[in-house]
């Protein structure tokens, strides 16, 4: 497979941001709604980082690789969001408005399109670099993976988009920031290809579960706390649903 190949499957997966994004500004979604379908995806993106990413690497890699990767991926992440929390973009995901304070308090005020940008490729980009490594890993693209990363950027861009646009954001800038992240993520699962093709298996292992641990931390640190604070009690259950169905896909 070329690179791409492996890019166009990473635009799949990064297409649903702008589907999600348009979907939002179409409609208008109650925000227990929003909520449900975050977890949702949430659910579907957390089993397949545990199936296709994590239990891969375990196999073929080193523990020593398995570990390193997932603590400097969780330790990115987590740097990179607060440099961007702080730049005013704490609640991109919000689906009443990106606050400028980083605060759930306080008037909505429009963070700025560079923070919103960066909070966004922070977002997606280890994902979609992930379904590059995922096909050098083995060998042909993983539906289950893919599946996986499309489902959770659709609810991302339907939450987003929504707190973008109540926050005065105008449609052509709010699609055309989803749509310049979906290229981005193209790009970035056909360099995760190019990248790692040839490479040892303990170089694949500790870059999956770098992958991993940066989309691990971003599901805890952003997606599930705007999920329960808006879809209620019913959001383990239907975080618990998400990761049935991923489990489901990569069965058949």
């Amino acid at each position: 497979m070329a690179m791409w190949e492996a890019a166009l499957w990473g635009l799949l997966g990064g297409s649903t941001l702008v589907i999600g994004a348009a979907l939002g500004l179409r409609f208008r979604w109650p925000p227990q709604v929003i909520g449900w379908v975050m977890a949702f995806g949430a659910g579907v993106l957390i089993a397949s980082v545990a199936y296709e990413l994590v239990d891969d690497a375990a196999q073929m890699g080193t523990f020593k690789a398995t570990i390193g990767g997932l603590a400097a991926g969780s330790a990115t992440f987590f740097v990179g969001d607060l440099l961007i929390a702080r730049a005013g973009a704490a609640d991109r995901k919000r689906s009443d408005g990106p606050r400028g304070d980083g605060t759930t308090a306080g008037p909505v005020v429009a963070a700025s399109g560079a923070a919103l940008a960066l909070g966004a490729l922070l977002d997606g980009v280890p994902e979609s670099a992930a379904v590059g490594v995922t096909i050098v890993q083995e060998g042909a693209p993983s539906a289950a993976f893919i599946a996986a990363v499309a489902l959770s950027n659709l609810p991302e861009g339907l939450a987003s988009a929504t707190g973008m646009r109540a926050s005065g954001r105008s449609v052509r800038h709010i699609l055309g920031l989803w749509l310049g992240i979906a290229v981005l993520s193209a790009v970035a699962a056909g360099l995760g290809f190019a990248l790692l093709d040839g490479a040892s298996d303990g170089t694949i292992a500790f870059v999956m579960t770098y992958a991993a641990g940066a989309i691990l931390c971003m599901l805890a640190s952003t997606m599930l706390p705007e999920a329960a604070k808006d879809g209620g009690p019913v959001v383990g259950l239907v975080t618990a649903a998400g990761f049935l169905t991923s489990v489901l896909i990569d069965r058949l």
